[in-house]
């Protein structure tokens, strides 16, 4: 948990404390949910994940299916209308700014076959998605990537880009 506080504090000037961070930071609260209805999901508990999700959700405006794959480190910085679908992944010390969502595409029209193929993007380590931002479909965002602001990505992006 410390090393989870200190890198916002590393990527976000205006946090004061890691005091303030746990009270105030909706992204951190997210997060921990997460983590928890991920458990859940995991142990195909699905309704009491999915409950646990949407309790977050209410709470921090911030929703995270409980499916997503989520590495360590991610930064949810002013996490307003953030959305991470189910078979979303992403890497270590991502940082992700408000109203960015991670959605799916829906080739199939067969629901089994749809529920079981990979629909939303995999984000690699270290990557920053501006606000607005909308990585939609099975796409892949390469390790220090940068997305920008109000972006719509619909296709791979390599690493290091821009």
């Amino acid at each position: 948990m410390n090393e989870y506080l200190q890198s916002i504090m590393n990527r976000d000037p205006a946090a004061k404390s890691k005091l303030s961070i746990i009270l105030t930071y909706p992204g951190v609260k997210a997060v921990l949910f997460h983590r928890i209805a991920h458990f859940f999901f995991t142990a195909r508990f699905d309704l009491i994940a999915r409950i646990i999700s949407q309790t977050s959700r209410f709470f921090t405006g911030i929703e995270i299916h409980p499916g997503a794959k989520i590495g360590k480190n991610l930064f949810i910085d002013h996490g307003m209308g953030v959305v991470i679908g189910e078979t979303s992944e992403i890497g270590d010390n991502v940082t992700i700014y408000h109203a960015v969502t991670l959605g799916g595409s829906s080739p199939s029209i067969d629901s089994e076959r749809q529920r079981n193929e990979k629909r939303h993007p995999t984000i690699g380590d270290h990557v920053v998605i501006g606000s607005g931002a909308q990585i939609i479909g099975p796409v892949t965002v390469g390790k220090n990537a940068r997305i920008a602001a109000n972006a719509v990505v619909v296709k791979d992006v390599p690493k290091s880009a821009t």
